[in-house]
Protein backbone atom coordinates (compact mmCIF):
# COMPACT_ATOMS: atom_id res chain seq x y z
CA UNK A 1 0.00 0.00 0.00
CA UNK A 2 1.39 3.28 -0.89
CA UNK A 3 2.08 6.20 1.73
CA UNK A 4 -0.07 9.10 1.16
CA UNK A 5 3.06 11.07 0.61
CA UNK A 6 4.11 8.79 -2.17
CA UNK A 7 1.28 10.10 -4.16
CA UNK A 8 2.75 13.33 -6.13
CA UNK A 9 -0.35 15.69 -7.37
CA UNK A 10 -1.67 16.75 -10.57
CA UNK A 11 -0.69 20.86 -10.95
CA UNK A 12 -3.39 22.81 -12.36
CA UNK A 13 -2.96 26.06 -12.37
CA UNK A 14 -5.87 28.44 -13.37
CA UNK A 15 -6.41 32.03 -14.06
CA UNK A 16 -10.17 31.44 -13.82
CA UNK A 17 -10.28 31.49 -18.11
CA UNK A 18 -12.68 29.17 -20.06
CA UNK A 19 -9.15 27.18 -21.29
CA UNK A 20 -8.37 27.31 -17.11
CA UNK A 21 -11.76 25.02 -17.11
CA UNK A 22 -10.85 22.77 -19.67
CA UNK A 23 -7.65 22.49 -18.01
CA UNK A 24 -9.13 21.21 -15.29
CA UNK A 25 -11.49 19.26 -16.90
CA UNK A 26 -8.68 17.15 -18.48
CA UNK A 27 -6.58 17.13 -15.27
CA UNK A 28 -9.81 15.82 -13.39
CA UNK A 29 -9.40 12.69 -16.11
CA UNK A 30 -5.96 12.52 -15.72
CA UNK A 31 -6.62 12.47 -11.89
CA UNK A 32 -9.17 9.45 -12.17
CA UNK A 33 -6.98 7.13 -14.04
CA UNK A 34 -3.85 7.83 -12.46
CA UNK A 35 -5.27 7.80 -8.67
CA UNK A 36 -3.29 11.25 -8.48
CA UNK A 37 -4.41 13.89 -5.85
CA UNK A 38 -5.30 17.45 -7.93
CA UNK A 39 -3.73 20.80 -6.68
CA UNK A 40 -5.34 23.96 -7.82
CA UNK A 41 -2.95 26.68 -7.81
CA UNK A 42 -3.93 30.33 -8.33
CA UNK A 43 -0.70 32.59 -8.86
CA UNK A 44 -1.57 35.72 -7.61
CA UNK A 45 -0.42 38.71 -9.48
CA UNK A 46 -1.75 42.59 -11.23
CA UNK A 47 -1.22 41.70 -15.48
CA UNK A 48 0.26 44.65 -17.13
CA UNK A 49 -1.91 43.64 -19.64
CA UNK A 50 -5.16 43.45 -17.42
CA UNK A 51 -5.09 45.87 -14.79
CA UNK A 52 -7.25 45.92 -12.14
CA UNK A 53 -7.84 41.82 -13.17
CA UNK A 54 -9.33 41.34 -9.34
CA UNK A 55 -10.93 44.31 -8.96
CA UNK A 56 -14.52 42.57 -10.43
CA UNK A 57 -14.30 40.53 -7.04
CA UNK A 58 -13.74 43.35 -4.55
CA UNK A 59 -16.70 45.86 -3.26
CA UNK A 60 -16.58 49.04 -4.93
CA UNK A 61 -14.85 52.08 -3.02
CA UNK A 62 -13.41 50.02 -0.39
CA UNK A 63 -9.66 49.03 -0.05
CA UNK A 64 -9.08 45.48 -0.54
CA UNK A 65 -5.89 43.28 -0.16
CA UNK A 66 -5.47 42.10 -3.84
CA UNK A 67 -4.86 38.19 -2.67
CA UNK A 68 -8.64 38.77 -1.05
CA UNK A 69 -10.46 39.45 -4.80
CA UNK A 70 -8.09 36.53 -5.62
CA UNK A 71 -9.27 33.99 -3.13
CA UNK A 72 -13.24 35.14 -3.79
CA UNK A 73 -12.11 34.63 -7.66
CA UNK A 74 -10.89 31.38 -7.28
CA UNK A 75 -13.52 30.21 -4.48
CA UNK A 76 -15.96 31.38 -7.03
CA UNK A 77 -14.13 29.61 -10.05
CA UNK A 78 -14.20 26.50 -8.56
CA UNK A 79 -18.20 26.74 -7.30
CA UNK A 80 -19.12 27.27 -10.63
CA UNK A 81 -16.58 24.36 -12.24
CA UNK A 82 -18.07 21.94 -9.57
CA UNK A 83 -21.85 23.64 -10.82
CA UNK A 84 -20.95 23.33 -14.55
CA UNK A 85 -19.40 19.60 -13.78
CA UNK A 86 -21.66 17.66 -11.56
CA UNK A 87 -19.04 14.96 -12.16
CA UNK A 88 -16.09 16.65 -10.52
CA UNK A 89 -18.01 15.76 -7.27
CA UNK A 90 -16.52 12.38 -7.39
CA UNK A 91 -12.95 13.63 -7.93
CA UNK A 92 -10.30 12.59 -6.42
CA UNK A 93 -9.08 14.80 -3.91
CA UNK A 94 -8.46 17.93 -4.63
CA UNK A 95 -6.55 21.30 -3.06
CA UNK A 96 -6.57 24.59 -3.87
CA UNK A 97 -3.54 27.27 -3.27
CA UNK A 98 -2.98 31.09 -3.92
CA UNK A 99 0.42 31.77 -4.20
CA UNK A 100 1.67 35.25 -5.10
CA UNK A 101 4.66 36.01 -8.12
CA UNK A 102 4.99 35.52 -11.27
CA UNK A 103 2.77 33.53 -12.70
CA UNK A 104 5.43 30.70 -15.08
CA UNK A 105 8.47 31.47 -11.49
CA UNK A 106 5.64 30.22 -8.96
CA UNK A 107 4.27 27.87 -10.98
CA UNK A 108 7.23 26.17 -11.49
CA UNK A 109 8.49 26.72 -7.72
CA UNK A 110 5.24 24.95 -6.69
CA UNK A 111 5.86 21.91 -8.75
CA UNK A 112 9.07 21.55 -7.18
CA UNK A 113 8.00 22.28 -3.42
CA UNK A 114 4.90 19.95 -4.07
CA UNK A 115 6.62 17.13 -6.07
CA UNK A 116 3.91 17.55 -8.52
CA UNK A 117 3.70 14.68 -11.29
CA UNK A 118 3.02 16.71 -13.92
CA UNK A 119 1.70 19.95 -14.91
CA UNK A 120 -1.93 20.60 -16.65
CA UNK A 121 -2.30 24.05 -17.91
CA UNK A 122 -4.55 26.21 -20.59
CA UNK A 123 -3.14 28.09 -22.83
CA UNK A 124 -5.00 31.50 -24.65
CA UNK A 125 -2.85 30.69 -27.39
CA UNK A 126 -1.99 34.40 -28.57
CA UNK A 127 -0.21 35.02 -31.29
CA UNK A 128 1.75 38.23 -33.34
CA UNK A 129 3.18 41.12 -31.73
CA UNK A 130 1.85 40.82 -27.87
CA UNK A 131 3.05 36.95 -27.69
CA UNK A 132 6.07 38.12 -29.49
CA UNK A 133 7.05 40.73 -26.64
CA UNK A 134 4.80 39.19 -23.73
CA UNK A 135 5.75 35.51 -24.26
CA UNK A 136 3.38 32.76 -22.89
CA UNK A 137 2.77 31.57 -19.29
CA UNK A 138 2.79 27.96 -20.42
CA UNK A 139 5.44 28.47 -22.91
CA UNK A 140 7.86 29.65 -19.88
CA UNK A 141 6.24 26.70 -17.97
CA UNK A 142 6.62 24.00 -20.93
CA UNK A 143 10.33 25.19 -21.93
CA UNK A 144 11.85 25.49 -18.23
CA UNK A 145 10.15 22.14 -16.34
CA UNK A 146 11.58 18.94 -14.85
CA UNK A 147 8.04 17.32 -15.17
CA UNK A 148 5.45 16.59 -18.00
CA UNK A 149 3.70 19.71 -18.78
CA UNK A 150 0.08 19.67 -20.49
CA UNK A 151 -1.10 22.62 -22.59
CA UNK A 152 -4.98 22.41 -23.18
CA UNK A 153 -6.79 25.12 -25.11
CA UNK A 154 -10.88 25.44 -24.37
CA UNK A 155 -12.91 23.90 -27.00
CA UNK A 156 -14.99 27.09 -26.48
CA UNK A 157 -12.04 29.26 -27.71
CA UNK A 158 -12.93 30.94 -31.17
CA UNK A 159 -10.63 29.88 -33.87
CA UNK A 160 -8.80 31.58 -36.91
CA UNK A 161 -9.12 29.61 -40.07
CA UNK A 162 -6.23 30.43 -42.49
Amino acid sequence: MKDSSDVHPILVPVDFSSHSEAALLCALEMARCFGRPLLILHVVHDPGTMPGYYSRALKKKQLHRIEDGAADMLAEFLHGFGKNHPESRNAPLMESLLVKGLPSTRILEVAGQRKASMIVMGSRGLTGLKQLMLGSVAERVVHRARIPVTVVKSARAPTIEP
